[in-house]
């Protein structure tokens, strides 16, 4: 081979280099730096960061229909797998004692969802096509498995931005949602004290638990029925109390192995040529709005019941009515005990987080239905 051929071959790679690819590898870093020098979720921002700046190096193959991430692709997510085996890891870590102890903490669940629907709203106001706003509405869920399992179905082109901003701004709860906590209550609110008194939960109802919610929500929202389905499979290992090494498998080794499939996976659909867009900007944008909106909507709702109930429910436990396990809800308990050291409402909080959990799901199969029932 010729110097000139030789040397043609070298730089082809910089050749082909663009200040696009420059970017989104500064924006890999910088989610790498994140998940490194303050922890923000490292699990899921590390693999994301890495897989971005695997994706803009140009003419490495790996993104490819038959090069490494197109066939992860391929594999976990257009089969929606790597979501599925997630949740049934999530299943074998939740606890769901305290909200089967308090059944009303279902109500903050549903409330805490309110964001998803208002931001479709919006989303379609402002032009976007209905599988589209839907997609970018799931995001106030902060639950990247259901976030992920959406769109794959409505909107597999706006994948990235989605997964990304649903990650990230679980990442971010805790930066978030205090400011938010603090502007809607008051301080004596946030000092009220919940009695915790739970009613005992039987081995028997915490194992019948997982199997009837399975049935019902297959019955009555027949799309939401994989993910509820793999995420009470997990519980079901959990409780049943005989089969310690499939849960524990499940909530280390597969969760784990998932986890970084699907995250070097999603970072490698951030290359510049998909990721530079306007919409990318809305995509976040509405995101963090439907963040918020869940939020408010769940404090909202947790001082209406603290009225209702004659001061005896703090309104913070609201707050951790979305999907963002166990994050929020040790993040309500956490702001609660700013005011008062003593004040402990960690199990409430707990019990409307597992509720979220739920209800996240249920919002997504909801909203596969509507979409595809609508198209």
């Amino acid at each position: 081979m010729e110097l000139s051929q030789l040397w043609s071959e070298l730089v082809k790679g910089l050749a082909a280099f663009t200040w696009g690819n420059g970017l989104m590898i500064v924006v890999g870093a910088v989610l790498i730096a994140l998940a490194i020098v303050k922890k923000y979720e490292p699990v899921l921002l590390l693999p994301i960061g890495f897989g971005c700046i695997l994706a803009n190096i140009p003419l490495t193959g790996m993104t490819d229909g038959t090069g490494l991430f197109g066939v992860l692709y391929a594999a976990g997510i257009s089969t929606e797998l790597f979501p599925l085996l997630i949740f049934l890891g999530v299943g074998a870590m939740i606890d769901f004692s305290p909200l089967l102890s308090q059944p009303k903490m279902m109500l903050l669940g549903a409330a805490g969802q309110f964001g998803i629907f208002g931001t479709l709203i919006l989303a379609t106001l402002l032009g976007f096509p209905l599988n589209e706003a839907a997609s970018i509405g799931v995001i106030g869920a902060i639950d990247g498995p259901t976030a992920i399992y959406v769109a794959s179905k409505l909107a597999p082109w706006m994948l990235a931005p989605i997964a990304v901003a649903a990650y990230s701004y679980m990442s971010l709860v805790p930066i978030i949602q205090p400011p938010i906590m603090k502007l809607l209550t008051t301080k004596e609110e946030r000092r009220i004290r919940m009695e915790y008194t739970p009613r005992p939960v039987s081995r028997r109802a915490r194992i019948i638990f997982p199997i009837a919610i399975t049935l019902v929500t297959g019955l009555l929202v027949p799309d939401a029925a994989p993910l509820i389905s793999m995420l009470m499979l997990g519980n079901l290992l959990r409780e049943s109390g005989v089969v310690d090494r499939l849960r524990q498998a499940a909530e280390n080794e597969i969760i784990n192995v998932t986890t970084l499939l699907l995250g070097l996976t999603i970072g490698s659909t951030m290359s510049a040529s998909k990721f530079l867009q306007w919409e990318t900007v809305a995509v976040l944008g509405l995101g963090l709005l439907a963040f918020v909106l869940d939020t408010v909507a769940g404090l909202l709702f947790g001082k209406l019941m603290s009225v209702l109930s004659g001061r005896t429910i703090n309104p913070l436990i609201g707050a951790a009515g979305i999907s963002a396990f166990p994050m929020a809800g040790r993040l309500a308990a956490q702001v609660a005990q700013e005011g008062d050291q003593d004040n402990f409402i960690l199990m409430h909080a707990m019990g409307a987080n597992t509720a979220g959990q739920l209800g996240s799901v249920m919002a997504g199969g909801v909203l596969l239905a509507l979409v595809t029932g609508l198209l």
